[in-house]
């Protein structure tokens, strides 16, 4: 199954945006935290649970498997898909600013 193309779960996006550099489960894990500036800190079943689910979605892929760790990378399908929801992101930052123009009328 393909990804959709809908939105992501806040797992999902930062899990590829780690994947920038190719990682294995626990430098992952402290790559979530540190692209999330502490905000997202991801414990060992919620990552493989993404990761199973990103992997069948064709977003990631193993890079390495020595049996001991899996070293996992973001496919061009999956560096497209985090665009598309970078930009949907961007574009409800763009629409909330309504909120701050409602502000100024006070």
């Amino acid at each position: 199954m393909a990804y959709n193309g809908g939105p992501m779960t806040e797992a999902m996006y930062y899990v590829l945006l780690a994947l920038m550099h190719p990682n294995h489960g626990y430098q992952l894990m402290q790559a979530i935290t540190e692209v999330s500036n502490g905000r997202v800190i991801m414990g060992p079943g919620t990552l493989y649970g993404v990761l199973t689910r990103m992997q069948k979605d064709g977003l990631i892929s193993l890079a390495e498997d020595d049996g001991r760790r899996k070293t996992y990378q973001i496919t061009p399908e999956g560096e497209q898909a985090l665009l598309i929801e970078y930009g949907r992101l961007k574009a409800m930052i763009q629409d909330g600013t309504i909120l701050e123009e409602g502000d100024e009328n006070e």
